[in-house]
């Protein structure tokens, strides 16, 4: 590896690392200084792209064309000069993504992405052991924007010190669900890395283990259901790969009867479900959010309030009390495709959703194309390094899909897919799945433009 990969990977790392747990930064040296480490990282990626000459063409045209709404809401936004800011910072989050997709073949993304998964799943466990044993008793961010007069809201404490206690862990980024989100990502980090023999034995099932210990540390509803349906799809994957001509189509047809019975199933056995997974019938107050969000979202329905990322404390309409509860004021509508209607409207809404319809569809031709190579070569010691090669193609080409579907999944309860380092992520996976390659990048010569 050359000194100028090892610094690409490195600082590719640096990104998903910041991106998956900005809140580390913001507890710690607050929001001015969180900004100061992005800006840097995003400053550093730009140099790169100029650099190198990177070309724009593999942006998809429908990321730009959503970018461009974006930045037109400045016209009728609420909030003109904070829809410009996160314009300007939702397009640098795609120049992140660019340079990561670029500068890398796809096991380097992989291996970036496993690095951060395990600076921060490592960090996590120890700080929150570090509060157990010598803490004890629940911390709170140096900096924060909750109001720290009078009884605490649960959401505002960086630890709750429950690492013994059998409650749900924070980890450095003082929220189970985005600490589980980052395990699971790492997670298929470390698995792919591990088929594809990128890693010894032992150190992979060390951090896949650590992964999983995670998850089960956090138990965030919201991301067992993404990584259930991310198991769900490679098991399809996998039969559909080992299947030609008519078998295919019947596993096609039972998979799709599965995914059927499974959605009608979850809305039928809804209350259990839910009971289960130890959510309340309406998600945990997902419902009042959602229905103030539909109110509002109504009001202006084609162009939406205007683009602003996350929802800034004070201005309207998100100072409405409805998104006041239990003494924590919420930033997001837990639901991405909710949070589009309201921001950007339906033509914003419907230009995500085509781009995202269309990531989805490369990764899964890119997933099932077994041109890859995944074939059995049988037992000719001669065809034994082929097999390899082929087995570690079979890994890196699968890993896009159960990104996709794991952010996907993950967007119909959470809104963080539409910023930080799941949107970088997203825009990487829509980069690089437009290669016919994983392994290497020459569509960027080529020009290739698509969804």
């Amino acid at each position: 590896m050359t000194l100028s990969s090892r610094y690409h990977r490195a600082l590719a790392a640096s990104a998903f690392f910041t991106g998956l747990a900005g809140d580390v930064f913001r507890y710690a040296i607050g929001w001015a200084g969180w900004g100061v480490v992005v800006g840097l990282i995003v400053a550093l990626c730009v140099v790169e792209l100029v650099r190198h000459r990177m070309r724009l063409d593999p942006v998809p045209v429908m990321l730009v064309l959503f970018l461009g709404v974006c930045a037109a809401s400045t016209a009728w936004s609420a909030y003109p000069a904070l829809t410009g800011l996160a314009t300007v910072v939702t397009v640098a989050a795609v120049a992140v993504g660019l340079f990561v997709a670029s500068a890398l073949d796809w096991t380097g993304v992989i291996t970036a992405l496993a690095d951060a998964g395990r600076a921060i799943l490592a960090l996590s466990l120890l700080f929150e052991l570090v509060v157990a044993v010598f803490v004890r008793q629940k911390v709170l961010p140096f900096f924060s924007l909750c109001d720290l007069s009078g009884d605490i809201p649960r959401a505002c404490y960086w630890s709750r010190d429950l690492l013994f206690q059998g409650g749900r862990i924070q980890g450095i980024q003082g929220n189970s669900n985005l600490l589980a989100i980052a395990a699971l990502l790492a997670l298929i980090a470390f698995a792919v890395q591990l088929a594809a023999g990128l890693v010894g034995r032992t150190v992979g099932v060390v951090w896949i283990a650590v992964a999983v210990l995670t998850l089960a540390l956090t138990r965030s509803s919201t991301v067992i259901v993404a990584g259930l349906a991310a198991a769900v799809v490679l098991a399809v994957v996998l039969v559909i790969r080992r299947t030609r001509g008519v078998g295919r189509t019947i596993a096609y047809a039972v998979s799709a009867g599965v995914v059927v019975l499974g959605v009608v199933g979850a809305l039928v056995f809804r209350g259990p479900l839910l009971a289960l997974l130890g959510k309340s019938s309406d998600l945990t107050n997902r419902g009042v959010i959602w229905s103030k969000v539909i109110e509002l979202a109504q009001q202006r329905p084609v162009g939406g309030w205007g683009w602003i990322t996350y929802w800034f404390p004070g201005v309207h309409p998100f100072d409405s009390d409805a998104f006041l509860i239990k003494g924590v004021r919420y930033s997001q509508a837990h639901d991405a495709w909710l949070d589009l209607w309201l921001q950007v409207g339906i033509v914003g809404l419907v230009l995500f959703a085509t781009f995202a319809l269309g990531l989805l569809i490369r990764s899964w031709l890119s997933a099932i194309d077994t041109r890859r190579g995944d074939e059995t070569v049988g037992g000719d010691p001669a065809l034994v390094g082929t097999a390899a090669r082929s087995r570690r193609d079979a890994a890196l080409a699968i890993a896009p899909l159960l990104f996709a579907v794991v952010l996907l999944v993950q967007s119909l309860a959470e809104s963080r897919i539409l910023i930080e380092g799941e949107f970088m992520l997203l825009v990487v996976v829509a980069i690089a799945t437009r290669s016919r390659d994983l392994r290497t990048f020459r569509w960027l010569r080529r020009g290739e433009r698509g969804l």
